[in-house]
């Protein structure tokens, strides 16, 4: 009897277990047995590691095969585990030695070639944190996995490629160290837009402080051409925000680059439903579209027009900054902290705009349109902007301000909020818990006095101050004053009530 032990990750969402790839070879009748609550797509992985391994001229055992995934009792899914079974396999042969400290994660086609794996960054965090530091990767995932230059990747094309090292020791880390790329995101820029101050103004108010935005106007004003640009202006990701959000986006469908440092830009159609939106599924839950505009922007065109409760399910993420999806086999936690963008047509022909003498809708259509927004909703929007129809002078403006002169104006603002935030455990305006918002970081008397005068006549609820409040901090650091007055409470409130 021979036996060999290896390592290698199940993912649950973005978090893992370590699993013990145990693998017995006994004499008896030729046999495949795979333990440890297996999937479709693992049970099948025995063909696919025969047909690698015959491929790549290594032996396949003509005996009983016995494979226990450890922890028996956590269901595992999905074709990462060809790699550390075919290799379980070698090392129960005694092809192979020294496999018991390796992190193995790949998918083998039948040619023995190492097939591109999702969930490779958030397989190696795991890893990382439960005290493994070398691994063994498709060459494909490298890029992925440079991101957490902590451990020690070994990346490979072919599994025979994987027994020479094993058996000689030699490795060419010039492929690794040579793989670079450059990224290929390109926004448009905020040059393209003619006119509409306001909402340019809010725009870099949002991208400023995080603050989430409403934009209202007819079809055709640039609604879209401003949210489409907003990341634009946005700064660049930390190395931390850049692994959160990559390790999002590894374990989807997602053709993201690893390394982008650029905030994503996430626009679903308003068909899409609540599952699409904050994320499920029946046997692998997997994150929506809320998770993967983490530290970025989640922007929705024709928002009225969105499914019932659709809009509502992001009020809990909104709040939070998480998503938790309960289903029977579990709950899982996604981050969510994003930028959302509404835009909404004044009415349903989308022509009530100016005098309105356009638009065809009668009031209770106006009304019953807008108010598919919720009220709850709204309460947790920052800023509402109209937006409307420009004149004959303002399209033929030659210059107007471009993405980058914004972008420096949006990063000395998020600088002089990380520098006031320093000892805090957030860094942007709207970030700012609420008793730290009644205590600290308060404006002015002055400003708290109006604001305080708005919440005894009910214009504004609880929420709707704290939000006031954080949004003037953000226009006090655009300006580069030290606390907000009067003047800047003054202009977030109106802001806020969508006052012109």
């Amino acid at each position: 009897m021979s036996l060999a032990t290896t390592k290698a990750i199940a993912l649950s969402g973005l978090s893992g277990e370590v699993i013990t790839v145990e693998v017995d070879i006994a004499d008896g009748l030729p046999g495949f047995t795979l333990l440890g609550l297996p999937d479709a797509a693992l049970n099948e992985s025995r063909d696919r590691v025969r047909a690698a391994l015959a491929n790549s001229n290594l032996p396949w055992p003509n005996k009983k095969l016995t494979i226990a995934l450890l922890p028996a009792w956590l269901p595992k899914t999905g074709s990462s585990f060809d790699l550390p079974i075919a290799m379980g396999i070698l090392g129960a042969q005694a092809i192979v030695h020294n496999i018991e400290e390796l992190l193995f994660v790949g998918e083998l086609s039948l040619d023995g070639k190492l097939r591109e794996t999702r969930g490779i960054l958030p397989s190696l965090i795991c890893a990382y944190r439960n005290g493994i530091r070398k691994a063994v990767i498709p060459l494909a995932n490298i890029v992925e996995a440079k991101l957490l230059p902590e451990m020690q990747i070994y990346a490979f094309e072919r599994i025979g490629e994987i027994v020479h090292w094993l058996q000689s020791g030699e490795f060419s880390e010039q492929r690794y160290f040579d793989l670079e790329i450059e990224s290929s995101e390109i926004f448009p820029d905020f040059a393209d837009v003619a006119g509409q101050l306001p909402a340019r103004r809010a725009a870099e108010i949002s991208a400023a402080g995080g603050h989430n935005f409403l934009m209202i106007g007819p079809p055709g004003v640039g609604k879209t051409m401003i949210a489409e640009r907003l990341p634009s202006i946005l700064p660049p990701l930390t190395q931390d925000e850049t692994l959160e959000v990559s390790a999002i986006h590894s374990i989807t469908n997602s053709n993201r680059e690893p390394l982008s440092t650029i905030a994503p830009f996430i626009s679903p159609h308003h068909s899409t439903t609540r599952i699409a939106m904050v994320g499920g599924g029946a046997h692998v839950i997997k994150p929506g579209v809320c998770s993967l505009a983490h530290r970025g922007v989640l922007f929705i065109d024709e928002a009225p027009e969105c499914g019932t409760g659709v809009l509502d399910s992001l009020r809990q993420p909104l709040e939070s900054g998480a998503i938790t999806i309960s289903r029977a086999n579990g709950n899982l936690t996604f981050p969510a902290k994003f930028i959302l963008v509404l835009a909404a047509n004044p009415c349903p022909c989308g022509r009530f705009t100016g005098k309105g003498y356009g638009c065809s809708c009668t009031s209770v259509q106006v009304r019953r349109y807008l108010q598919k927004l919720s009220g709850p909703l709204l309460d947790r929007i920052d800023l509402r902007v109209s937006v409307e129809n420009i004149g004959r002078a303002e399209l033929l403006e030659k210059e107007n301000e471009s993405s980058h002169q914004i972008r420096d104006r949006v990063i000395a603002a998020r600088a002089k909020a990380a520098n006031r935030f320093k000892n805090e455990q957030w860094r942007l305006n709207s970030e700012i818990p609420p008793k730290a918002l009644r205590q600290q970081y308060q404006p002015i008397k002055a400003a708290m006095n109006f604001l305080h005068d708005e919440l005894d006549k009910e214009r504004i609820t609880a929420r709707g101050l704290h939000k006031i409040i954080r949004t003037s901090w953000t226009i006090a650091d655009l300006k580069g004053i030290e606390r907000p007055t009067l003047s800047e409470v003054t202009e977030s409130y109106r802001l806020r009530e969508g006052i012109e």
